[in-house]
This record gives structure tokens, C-alpha cells and sequence, in this order.
């Protein structure tokens, strides 16, 4: 709310306390733009919000809800359910090599490359299952469903970023451990296996 509305505020805190929803109420009362979702956020991680809301949330107690002040006004926020941080980490195509000689990697591992189909059928690195970004509508909303999030998962794409963008937001899809080909596919070719095209 308004940060001079301190009796919404009070009002809202109160109807909380006597159990109505605090996603009802941010349908009705919100000003973020998530106030379409009943106010869900989604999964948080540090780094991502103003540091007076992550202070609150990272040390609220689950399903208690809470205020705090920032620039942006008055929150009332609760903590449905916590989960262990991800980890996302740049791995040289040397080091991936060495892991994928390994014959029990690929079942302990997931392997995703998010370039284009054409980029593909140019080079591809076999074991990787192709998850075109422009296509990210269609298996997005599935991921969850179709990948293990408590797998150690690899992602590549031509030079490291479009994997990097993927990365990032697989993190925000509890992906316990999410590492970014660095260099992409052309680093991999150049520097581990010439006999894969470069483009």
C-alpha cells in the first residue's frame, strides 16, 4: 500500500490476522504488478528484490505475515515455503569433457541445449536434449515435469549466453544445481572436439 495509508495497512494486518487470505486481499488492495496472481512472487532468491523486502522475507517465519517499508511503499508478505538455495556455476568445456568420459554421468546428469534446430542439425554435442529458446512457451511450463530439479543440470547454446539466460531462470524453478557451458558450443569445439563444426 501508499506509504501514507497506515490505516489500510493496520486494516489489512488485522483481517490477516483473523484469517482471511493474504492473496484475496492483494487481488483487491495490491499495487505491484503480481497483484494478478493474488500476489505471488514465485520463488525469491537474494539479490532479486530491494533489500528491506528481502530482510523481511529471508528472515520471516513460514506462513506468518509480515511488513516491511521500502521506497516502494508498505508490504505485507508471507513465506509459503522455503527450499535449499541453488547453486549456478560457469563450467569450462575442458572440465565437462572430462566429466562426460565418465560412463555414469549421464545418468546422474541432465543435458539441455536451448539453440535452434537449424543451429543444431550445424553441431551438437551428442546427449544433449534440444530445447529451442524461441520455443520456450511450448516446454517451459512443463519443465518441472519432464527434467529432475534435484539433478545436477548442464545447459549449453552457441556462446554461453542464451544458456546463461536459461540457467538462471531454471534456478528460479528450484533447480538445485544449474551449470552454463561457458563459451558455448564454439569454445567446445575449439577447445576440447575440432571435429565439431564451428559457426
Amino acid at each position: 500500500v501508499k506509504e501514507d495509508d497506515q490505516k489500510l495497512l493496520l486494516d489489512l494486518q488485522k483481517r490477516t490476522a483473523e484469517g482471511e487470505d493474504l492473496s484475496d486481499l492483494a487481488v483487491e488492495y495490491s499495487m505491484c504488478p503480481s497483484k494478478e496472481d493474488g500476489g505471488m512472487l514465485g520463488w525469491v532468491r537474494k539479490g532479486q528484490m530491494v533489500p528491506e523486502f528481502e530482510e523481511a522475507a529471508f528472515g520471516a517465519p513460514l506462513n506468518k505475515v509480515v511488513k516491511c517499508k521500502t521506497k516502494f511503499g508498505w508490504h505485507l508478505l508471507q513465506v509459503l515455503s522455503e527450499r535449499e538455495e541453488s547453486v549456478l556455476e560457469h563450467i569450462q568445456p575442458n572440465e565437462f569433457h572430462v566429466r562426460f568420459q565418465d560412463p555414469s554421468f549421464l545418468e546422474e546428469a541432465q543435458l539441455i541445449d536451448v539453440r535452434e534446430p537449424e543451429e543444431v542439425a550445424q553441431a551438437s554435442v551428442p546427449g544433449f536434449q534440444v530445447l529451442p529458446l524461441r520455443q520456450f512457451g511450448v516446454w517451459g511450463p512443463e519443465i518441472t515435469t519432464k527434467f529432475d530439479p534435484q539433478k545436477d543440470t548442464y545447459v549449453l547454446c552457441h556462446h554461453g549466453m542464451r544458456s546463461l539466460q536459461v540457467a538462471k531462470w531454471l534456478q528460479t524453478q528450484g533447480f538445485r544445481k544449474v551449470f552454463n557451458m561457458a563459451g558455448g558450443i564454439h569454445e567446445y569445439a575449439v577447445k576440447v572436439d575440432p571435429s565439431i563444426p564451428t559457426y
